[in-house]
């Protein structure tokens, strides 16, 4: 049984810096891909990052860009999502997802699996 338990979130005020882990049981995490999604109320949910198996490449949604780094720690399967300089417009839920291979993607519809969740507040 797969599981992807997130944790890290919380209240920041604008500008501040917040960790997300995941981690990760149940699949063969040095083979897959993952990534790291988010959704703000009445939003669809929304690319964030991703991170291929070894951590060799990475990609980035357009609004995170040059804030956000994504990491992973294959011998402790865990992956990372640093968050710094952060605007309110970042408050949501954000999601850790897995694939099943090693390349990575930007759609929800191609990660296997997925985490609860943990909430990310941005106050002005």
């Amino acid at each position: 049984q797969v599981q992807l338990v997130e944790s890290g979130g919380g209240l920041v005020q604008a500008g501040g810096s917040l960790r997300l882990s995941c981690a990760a049981s149940g699949l063969t995490f040095s083979s897959s891909a993952m990534g790291w999604f988010r959704q703000a109320p009445g939003k669809e949910r929304e690319f964030v990052a991703a991170i291929t198996w070894r951590g060799y490449s990475t990609t980035y949604g357009d609004s995170v860009k040059g804030r956000f780094t994504i990491s992973r720690d294959n011998a402790k399967n865990t992956v990372y999502l640093q968050m710094s300089s952060l605007k309110p417009e970042d408050t949501a839920v954000y999601y850790c997802a897995a694939r099943k291979v090693a390349s990575i993607t930007f759609t929800t519809r191609t990660y296997d699996y997925w985490g609860q969740g943990t909430q990310v507040t941005v106050s002005s």
